[in-house]
C-alpha cells in the first residue's frame, strides 16, 4: 500500500517524525512538503506524480487541502483520505490582510520572528509539550525563506471552497483535530464528517493545530485503524 504524508504551511517531514515509523511496517510511506509552490493545483499534481497507482493520502492543514485537490483531479487514484487539522471553506473576510501581515513580518524581520508570532497559537493546551517542541518547530519554520512562505500564502488565498467535493468521497475517510486547535477546531471537522458518507471523526485530547507532532502516538494509532479499512490491493 502506498501512503503519502502531505505537510502543511511552513511544515516539512518534521511533523511526521513520530508517525512515519509507526506506519512503515504496514505501508510504503512517502512524506512530502511544498516549499516554493504557489498553487494548490500544482501541489496536488506534484503529489500525484510522486507515486504510481492507488494511494492513501494523509494531509495535515494545508496538506489536507492538497489531498482534496488530488481527489478533485484524479478521484480514481485515491484509495483513502485522512484530513487532519484542516478546513474546506473558501477565503474568509479579512484573511488576505491577516496573512499578508505575516508575510510582511517574515520579509522585514525574518523567519524566526515569524515563528515566534505564528507558532504559539498553533499549539495545544499542554505547556510542557509546547516547550519541548518549540525549538524543533522554530528550526523547521526557519528552513523556509520569506519568498517560499509568500508563495504558500498565495496558494492558500487562491483556494476553492471544497464543500462540494465532500458528498462525492466514497473511500475510507478519517477526520482528525485537536481539542485545543483554535485555527481548525474540532467542530469544523464535525461539519465535514456529516457531509462525507461513512467518515470517522477523531479528537486528539489537548492537541492543537500541530497535533501530528504534538501527539504522534495518538495520531498514528488512529491512522493505523484507518489504514486497516482500506481495501486490499490498494
Amino acid at each position: 500500500m502506498q501512503v503519502l504524508l502531505l505537510s502543511g504551511l511552513l511544515c516539512d517531514e518534521t511533523v511526521w517524525w513520530g508517525i512515519y515509523p509507526r506506519l512503515a511496517d504496514l505501508a510504503d510511506v512517502t512524506p512530502l512538503h511544498f516549499a516554493g509552490y504557489d498553487s494548490l493545483t500544482l501541489m496536488a499534481e506534484s503529489a500525484l506524480a510522486a507515486v504510481p497507482g492507488p494511494v492513501a493520502v494523509v494531509g495535515h492543514s494545508m496538506g489536507a487541502r492538497v489531498a482534496l485537490e488530488m481527489f478533485r483531479q484524479e478521484p480514481q487514484r485515491i484509495a483513502a483520505l485522512a484530513l487532519l487539522n484542516t478546513g474546506v471553506h473558501g477565503v474568509r473576510d479579512g484573511e488576505a490582510e491577516s496573512r499578508g501581515r505575516l508575510v510582511r513580518l517574515a520579509t522585514e524581520r525574518g523567519m524566526l520572528a515569524l515563528a515566534d508570532e505564528w507558532l504559539p497559537p498553533m499549539m495545544g493546551d499542554d505547556p510542557t509539550v509546547t516547550t519541548a517542541l518549540m525549538p524543533v518547530l522554530r528550526a523547521m519554520v526557519a528552513r523556509n525563506s520569506p519568498e517560499q512562505f509568500a508563495a504558500q500564502i498565495r496558494a492558500l488565498l487562491g483556494r476553492q471552497d471544497a464543500n462540494n467535493l465532500l458528498p462525492h468521497i466514497a473511500v475510507p475517510t478519517l477526520l482528525m483535530s485537536g481539542t485545543a486547535d483554535r485555527w481548525s477546531p474540532l467542530e469544523q471537522h464535525g461539519l465535514m464528517q456529516r457531509s462525507i458518507p461513512g467518515s470517522t471523526l477523531v479528537a486528539v485530547p489537548h492537541g492543537g493545530h500541530m497535533a501530528p507532532v504534538e501527539y504522534p502516538g495518538e495520531v498514528a494509532r488512529s491512522l493505523l485503524d484507518w489504514l486497516e479499512r482500506v481495501p486490499a490491493g490498494s
